[in-house]
C-alpha cells in the first residue's frame, strides 16, 4: 500500500537556555486511506509534529514526505491536495457560513461546492448565519468543512474536539468516520484516548517528543494491557495497605497497579479472576468498598508505558 505520509528521524528544537526539544526523532508512516491518530498529553510534541507535516514549521532535522512529495521542492502542489483544521481557526465574524466556504473554495483549482461541504458537516440550517452566531461545536464543524472544501486527498485534524460538549464531540466523530469510509486519508491528533480507539486504524502514542508505542488500538491494548481491567477498593485499612503486587498471583492477572486507593488489575479472563478474588477477601475477612470491570483502554496502555496517568501528564506539561 502507498504511503500518504512518511517521516524519518523528525526533530524540532526551539532555541533557548536551555533549548527546548519539542520533537526528538520521530519515525512515522501513514497508509493511504487510513485514519491515523497521534496521541498524547499537551506538550508531548503532537502539534509540533503535525505542523511540520502540514508545512507550517521547518524541522530542525529529519526527512518528510507528504503524498510522495517534499515540502521544499513541491510545496504548492502539496497545498492543493491537503486540507487542514488547526486547533483554533479564526473566521471573520461577519461572514456567513456559505460566504466563508466560498472564500476557502476559491483557493483551490477544483473541489466540492460550498453547499456540498455544508451538507457534509450538517450545517445546512446555518448556511446563511454569521460566524459570530455559531456555537463552539458549529464552529468546529465549519473548520472541518473549510478543510474539506478543496476535496483533499489528505486531511489534517489537530485536536478537533477539544473543549466540546459530548454531543458536539460525537457529531464530529460521525463526520470524521464518514471521511474514513470515503477512503480519505486522515491524520488527527488528540489527547482523548476513547476518540482514537473509536476512529483510528492505527495510532502512535507520543510522550516527551518521542513515539513510545504504535499500532492498531486493540493490538496495543492486548499486547500491553490485557483485554479487561478489574478495579476495586477495600473498606478495611489492613487490606488497603497491601501493595498492588499482593494480587499479582491471582488467576489471569497480566499486570497490577495501585491508584488513588484503588487496585487495578489488567486481566485476560475476568470470570477466572473474580471467584479467586472473592475467595481471598473472604479468607482474610476484608470487605470490598467498590468493584468494577471494564474493557482495557489506551489510557491503560499509556499508564503502563509511562508510569503515570494521562491527566497527570497533562498537568506536568509546560
Amino acid at each position: 500500500m502507498s504511503l500518504a505520509i512518511r517521516c524519518t528521524d523528525l526533530k524540532k528544537t526551539y532555541p533557548g537556555k536551555p533549548p527546548v526539544e519539542a520533537v526528538r526523532g520521530i519515525d512515522l508512516s501513514v497508509d493511504e486511506g487510513a485514519c491515523f491518530g497521534v496521541l498524547g498529553p499537551n506538550g508531548a510534541g503532537k502539534t509540533t509534529t503535525i505542523e511540520i507535516l502540514e508545512g507550517l514549521l521547518e524541522p530542525t532535522g529529519g526527512e518528510v514526505e507528504v503524498l510522495g512529495m517534499n515540502w521544499r521542492q513541491q510545496g504548492p502542489e502539496i497545498r492543493q491536495r491537503i486540507g487542514i483544521s488547526l486547533q483554533e481557526t479564526q473566521f471573520s465574524d461577519k461572514l456567513t457560513v456559505r460566504e466563508t466556504l466560498s472564500l476557502f473554495r476559491s483557493f483551490y483549482p477544483r473541489g466540492m461546492e460550498p453547499e456540498e461541504a455544508i451538507a457534509r458537516v450538517g450545517l445546512d440550517e446555518k448556511a446563511g448565519a454569521w460566524i459570530k452566531h455559531l456555537s463552539g461545536g458549529q464552529r468546529q464543524r465549519l473548520a472541518i468543512a473549510a478543510a474539506l472544501v478543496g476535496d483533499p486527498a489528505l486531511l489534517f485534524l489537530d485536536e478537533p474536539t477539544t473543549g466540546l460538549d459530548p454531543h458536539s464531540r460525537r457529531q464530529l466523530w460521525e463526520i470524521i468516520g464518514d471521511c474514513r469510509r470515503q477512503g480519505r486519508t486522515t491524520l488527527l491528533t488528540t489527547h482523548y484516548m476513547e476518540e482514537a480507539e473509536r476512529l483510528c486504524d492505527r495510532v502512535a502514542i507520543v510522550d516527551h517528543g518521542r513515539i513510545i508505542a504504535s499500532g492498531p488500538p486493540r493490538e496495543l491494548i492486548s499486547r500491553l494491557g490485557g483485554h479487561h481491567v478489574v478495579e476495586f477498593s477495600l473498606s478495611r485499612s489492613e487490606g488497603a495497605d497491601q501493595p498492588a503486587e499482593f494480587w499479582s498471583d491471582l488467576p489471569s492477572v497480566v499486570s497490577c497497579r495501585g491508584e488513588a486507593g484503588r487496585v487495578l488489575l489488567s486481566v485476560e479472563e475476568p470470570h477466572r479472576l473474580l471467584p479467586a478474588l472473592v475467595e481471598r477477601l473472604e479468607r482474610r475477612q476484608w470487605q470490598l468498598a467498590s468493584l468494577m470491570t471494564r474493557h482495557a483502554s489506551l489510557d491503560d496502555v499509556f499508564v503502563m508505558l509511562t508510569g503515570r496517568q494521562l491527566q497527570q501528564a497533562e498537568e506536568e506539561a509546560p
